[in-house]
């Protein structure tokens, strides 16, 4: 079984500054942390590989400082790291950043399930997992809470989705995004930590991936999503107003404040 885990290195969330100028998080203002929903689909990754044998292959996109959150993902059990770096891919939107991730695992070559977190908490839109997934061509489920079973040819997932809880059987190769309910990830010890140290990272640049891709998909030219203002949103200076009667009374009430305020013609 040939496991491959996305990874990505987010600020800490609650040190890190808003840039409001340039529409984006400073990260230079927090220290750099493994995204928390990642380490759950690395300990799922590493949970099947000693059920079912096989390897875990964990890949990050981002500066070089990384390699530390890969070297960790080493130490709770993953078998290789590999960061694709490139100034050139920087400013990459979801779409862009999915391209990037899915240009590498076909580059990569065979595997047979995708996991991801969730979403990180850094920009928490839950868009990258299922976008790899359609790049790649496979069937994909999010928000997965437990994975009841797994072999050579399918996996079974219960994935929860509001109130509602679903059974979903995939054929692989599939990609899954997990939620934090799956599992609680280990804690590395010493000696993996120091083993991990010497552990070799492949390194995969812009030149690497554009013999085998699109390059105009790439980074910030590649996205097709641009933040044009951000602001943070005026809440105080409203009143509030209680109306009771039936509910044909307040209804006309509704409808006379609204008229009064020229909010209904």
């Amino acid at each position: 079984m040939n496991i491959i885990v996305l990874m990505k290195q987010v600020p800490e969330i609650e040190k890190v500054r808003f840039d409001y100028e340039k529409g984006r998080l400073d990260r230079s203002s927090a220290g750099a942390v493994t995204n928390p929903f990642d380490l759950n689909a690395l300990e799922a990754a590493v949970q099947i590989k000693e059920r079912a044998g096989g390897s875990v292959t964990a890949i990050s996109m981002g500066p070089m400082q990384a390699i530390e959150m890969l070297r960790d993902a080493l130490a709770r059990g993953a078998d290789k790291a590999i960061l694709l770096s490139d100034e050139r891919f920087a400013g990459a939107d979801t779409l862009a950043t999915a391209y990037t991730l899915a240009t590498a695992i076909k580059k990569l070559g065979a595997f047979d399930l995708v996991i991801c977190g969730e979403k990180t908490v850094d920009g928490d839109t839950a868009q990258v997992g299922p976008e790899v997934a359609e790049f790649l061509g496979i069937p994909h489920a999010a928000y997965v809470e437990e994975i009841r079973e797994i072999n050579a040819k399918w996996i079974v997932v219960k994935a929860r989705m509001e109130q509602s809880d679903y059974i979903l059987k995939l054929s692989l190769p599939a990609l899954i995004t997990v939620t934090k309910d799956i599992n609680v990830p280990r804690l590395p010890t010493l000696r993996d930590k120091l083993k991990a140290m010497r552990a070799p990272i492949t390194i995969w640049t812009y030149d690497d991936l554009s013999q085998v891709a699109d390059q105009k998909y790439f980074g910030f030219e590649g996205s097709p999503t641009r933040v044009i203002k951000v602001f943070t949103p005026v809440t105080g200076g409203r009143r509030g107003q209680m109306i009771s009667g039936s509910p044909e009374e307040i209804a006309a009430k509704i409808v006379h404040i609204l008229r009064e305020n020229k909010i209904l013609g």
